[in-house]
């Protein structure tokens, strides 16, 4: 077998998921990683979406790492540009850049059972690795629909995370299909100059109001002489949002008060009743991702927007017909229709120790031991994996969680010594699933009256955690060893295939 370069540790992806995953790699001693992206720079999808308009719906001071704060947030929900410029600061501060590999897309990932080692091939050679870190990111792969006569369509088409900024729309009829997080933000930042903007709705989404306001001079001057205050700000932040959890997950009915403050919002911005009763949601509140807006309502109350309460059934030439009937006429069109978040596509290239992909293994719902471990996918741990996604709060918070996880699965292969790997049991990636499904059945995301992209194919709630942030913490803070199986070499002195009894499954 030919010889390529080995590393201990390759993690895929160069995002908050996979810079944080260097970082504490880094501090955990293991110097001897690689991180593979498939771009020319870090960022993940804060590089990928630059589209107008672009900013995150979670406040700057709760989205960022606990372990690397930044007193200079120029405003308390920040835009893009400054999120990726955070993440390429982390990139320097923590010495990262010798560690990453660009240009290197993950073709293939395959586990040899023989050397307990992964073979990975990238579009930049191939490598193996002990370990892998897949930190790809649910919000990697846009999600465009398969819509009849799309290809013949003579103008410009794009999906909001790879917007063409060489595309002038001033004075363009442009039709935006979804409306979902980015739409809400890029119709009012391209209403104003566009000839016309006809915005093609399925499902209407809840709008709640931007709280958002420059972050003052003085306040960034005492984050910075007196560090605790930004960790108290955040901390303030994060308090707030564990409360709001219990509604989302426990008691959906006690969110009436939130939907009728969002009625009232649309009300005040939007005067015509016609357009308000299509704007108007026929779900719990929740449900879906609240989005925070408050110049999506004004801007498609303008004399240049359509809303079209339909979505976007066929095209013929530069005809946009809705599946209402109706009709549009459309120099560009541009898709906020999401990502592939229930199928990742990174899983159609992970073969595991049977043979099959990771897509295959979750043919019927991505599963994976606390986020992380997938059975048949020895040292393979999942960043930003199944069930970890929040509807309410930061991800950050639940990526540092993971990197708990991942510091003390390294920690324990150190102990175990030699040539070792941990496979996630069966019983224990059932056992955690089924714990994390029957606290789903009662949660807003499944008993709300809506389709999110939360569901999978089968219905199944696979994105979002059906708890507290500290709940999370709390089960990710140790690697339980009983929930593997611990695997050798074959031929290693004293090796065994399973050294390990089966325990039951704690949280």
């Amino acid at each position: 077998m030919t010889e390529h370069e080995h590393v201990r540790v390759a993690v895929i992806g160069s995002g908050f998921g996979g810079l944080g995953a260097a970082v504490r790699l880094r501090r955990e001693g293991v110097t001897d990683f690689v991180v593979l992206e498939r771009a020319g720079s870090v960022g993940g999808t804060w590089r990928d979406n630059s589209y107008p308009g672009c900013a995150c719906d979670v406040p700057s001071h709760l989205y960022s790492f606990s372990f690397a704060p930044n007193p200079d947030w120029p405003r308390t929900f920040s835009g893009q540009e400054h999120i990726r410029a955070y993440l390429e600061h982390v990139t320097d501060v923590f010495r990262l850049r010798p560690h990453l590999r660009f240009d290197s897309e993950v073709k293939l990932m395959t586990w040899d059972a023989r050397e307990l080692r992964w073979v990975i091939e990238t579009a930049s050679g191939t490598l193996t690795a002990d370990l892998v870190v897949s930190a790809t990111g649910p919000l990697s792969d846009p999600k465009i629909p398969d819509i009849p006569g799309l290809s013949t369509f003579p103008g410009e088409v794009f999906h909001s995370a790879r917007w063409d900024h060489g595309y002038a729309l001033r004075g363009k009829r442009v039709a935006v299909v979804g409306t979902g997080a980015s739409a809400i933000q890029i119709v009012p930042a391209i209403q104003p100059e566009v000839g016309r903007l006809t915005l093609f709705q399925r499902t209407p989404a809840w709008v709640m109001p931007r709280v958002d306001r420059a972050i003052s001079g003085a306040e960034r001057a005492l984050h910075r002489a007196l560090p605790f205050t930004t960790q108290a700000r955040r901390g303030l932040l994060w308090g707030i949002r564990e409360l709001q959890v219990q509604a989302f997950t426990k008691r959906p009915d006690e969110l009436g008060l939130v939907e009728k403050l969002a009625r009232r919002n649309m009300t005040s911005a939007v005067k015509d009743p016609a357009l308000r009763a299509k704007l108007t949601p026929d779900y719990r509140i929740g449900c879906k991702r609240i989005l925070l807006s408050s110049t999506y309502y004004p801007a498609l109350a303008r004399p240049n927007v359509d809303v079209v309460a339909s979505g976007l059934s066929e095209i013929r030439g530069s005809t946009l017909v809705a599946a209402d009937g109706s009709e549009t006429e459309a120099d560009a069109i541009v898709f906020g229709t999401g990502f592939h978040v229930t199928d990742m596509p990174i899983a159609e290239r992970v073969v595991g120790a049977d043979g099959h992909t990771l897509a295959e293994s979750w043919k019927d719902g991505m599963r994976a031991l606390r986020g992380a471990s997938a059975a048949g996918f020895p040292n393979w741990i999942s960043i930003i994996g199944p069930n970890t996604g929040l509807g309410n709060s930061s991800m950050i918070l639940m990526i540092e969680s993971q990197l708990n996880y991942l510091a003390d699965y390294v920690r324990q292969l150190d102990v175990l010594g030699g040539k070792a790997a941990l496979d996630a049991r069966p019983a224990a990636v059932d056992a955690w699933n089924h714990r994390v499904q029957e606290r789903m059945k009662r949660t807003v995301w499944n008993t709300g009256g809506c389709t999110s992209w939360y569901l999978d194919a089968n219905g199944r709630n696979t994105t979002v955690w059906p708890g507290t942030t500290t709940e999370f913490r709390s089960a990710t803070r140790r690697l339980d060893l009983a929930e593997y199986h611990v695997l050798r070499a074959p031929g290693e002195s004293g090796a065994v295939a399973d050294e390990r009894p089966s325990a039951g499954v704690g949280a």
